[in-house]
């Protein structure tokens, strides 16, 4: 919560980094030291450099501040939000680059808790267009989960992303060509969770872009999990709120699932841009099997969703795609919007502007097993002054039918919530 210590302290040194200096006259640069080492400032943040061997620290970081209201058509429920305003993520993202081939990577979030840990891994570049990864970093599933929270369209990912894990600990191979790019890996359980608990899931994802320009692009992808579960792993669910961090509770939530000895996901991937002009898709299905009782092994359950968003940058260039990431698995993935530097607020200019829509739904129930449904509308504005600073404007409005885990406190019947939230994005 804002209130807390380390977010106080996060959100001091943020706010003095909140307009970082470009490249040109503004940038800080210290004098060579005596081993012709040089710190410097600038819009990617505190970067140390030592001349032999070649070796860089960067010390990024990313503020994200969220506030916002909602309301239900149904009286008589619980307040939406406990809290209007919160700190959604505080990261500081130092990342030591050793040669043209050693990239190490560490994401420490405040504000979380339960999952501080985001990527923590060593990345190796050693071998022609193939990056090997080891740590915690992102499973290669779903396009909207691998782009960063700082670039995408809304304040929260899809209903759709219910499906996607969090960050595990594994080994994972990447490779690219012109215009495609195939990644697979093993990975265990979160690196906060002590990697272990959760079974040993294989995934791979693999895109191809048959129009590759500076101004246009057209991108498909399909990936896949498969995770082998043992007896001992514990429980399992799915669930998803309104697309706003600042819910008390999910609305679709199958529940904890006993039992459950694999899972898979299939998710496919369309997107395609035009200048500043980007559409973007995706559907995901996944299957829970339970291990087999004294009857025999009790039937599968599935559960879908899926997603489609459009933006337009009113007033720039449209968001770069990206083929290959610096380390990890965060392959074909569109970045975020540019701000020229006669565009800047601070150099008399009024920014960038950009608008975005969003329909995405979510099906939790099969086989008797009431999970839930949601389907939510989604407009957005955003707003970016300064490269390294965004404001965001979101209007969502859901149809709700919540599932049996959450039946005390929303009951089981229909309604509809519509929601406002803002938020204050800063990154370096």
């Amino acid at each position: 919560m804002i209130g807390s210590r380390p977010a106080q302290a996060f959100l001091a040194a943020s706010l003095a980094c909140a307009t970082p200096a470009r490249a040109g006259d503004d940038a800080f640069e210290g004098m060579a030291g005596p081993y012709g080492e040089r710190l410097r400032y600038d819009e990617k943040g505190l970067t140390l450099t030592f001349p032999d061997p070649e070796v860089t620290l960067n010390i990024g970081g990313r503020l994200h501040l969220d506030a916002g209201t909602a309301g239900f058509s149904r009286p008589g429920l619980p307040e939406a939000f406990p809290d209007k305003v919160a700190v959604r993520r505080a990261w500081i993202e130092p990342t030591l680059t050793i040669g043209k081939d050693w990239v190490i990577a560490f994401q420490y979030d405040f504000s979380d808790p339960q999952l501080p840990i985001n990527d923590a891994f060593v990345a190796w570049k050693g071998l022609p267009d193939t990056i090997l990864t080891l740590g915690n970093m992102k499973v290669p599933f779903s396009l909207e989960w691998l782009q960063s929270n700082n670039d995408t369209l809304f304040t929260e990912r899809s209903l759709a992303n219910a499906f996607v894990p969090d960050r595990r600990f594994g080994f994972a191979v990447g490779h690219h060509g012109q215009a495609w790019t195939a990644v697979a890996g093993v990975f265990g359980n979160a690196a906060s969770n002590g990697i272990g608990g959760d079974g040993v899931a294989a995934a791979g994802r693999a895109t191809v872009a048959p129009i590759l320009t500076d101004n246009e692009t057209l991108h498909f992808g399909l990936a896949g999990i498969y995770r082998r579960r043992s007896r001992s792993d514990g429980d399992f669910s799915f669930s998803t709120q309104a697309e706003a961090s600042l819910f008390a509770r999910p609305f679709a939530d199958t529940g904890d699932l006993p039992d459950v000895a694999r899972v898979s996901r299939l998710g496919a991937e369309f997107a395609y841009r035009n200048g500043p002009f980007l559409v973007q898709a995706e559907y995901i299905r996944a299957e829970i099997e339970r291990f087999a009782g004294p009857g025999g092994s009790p039937p599968a359950r599935a559960f879908q969703g899926g997603y489609i968003e459009a933006a337009l940058v009113l007033n720039g260039e449209g968001r770069r795609y990206a083929l290959t990431p610096n380390g990890g698995t965060t392959y074909a993935t569109f970045k975020g919007v540019a701000v020229p530097e006669g565009q800047r607020v601070s150099r008399g200019g009024i920014g960038v502007f950009e608008l975005a829509a969003r329909f995405s739904a979510i099906d939790l129930d099969d086989r008797g097993l009431r999970g839930g449904l949601e389907r939510d509308v989604t407009l957005g504005l955003s707003w970016y002054p300064e490269p390294n600073l965004r404001l965001i404007a979101n209007y969502i409005h859901g149809r709700v039918r919540p599932g049996a885990a959450q039946a005390d406190t929303l009951s089981t019947a229909p309604f509809s919530v519509d929601t406002v939230i803002g938020r204050l994005q800063i990154y370096w």
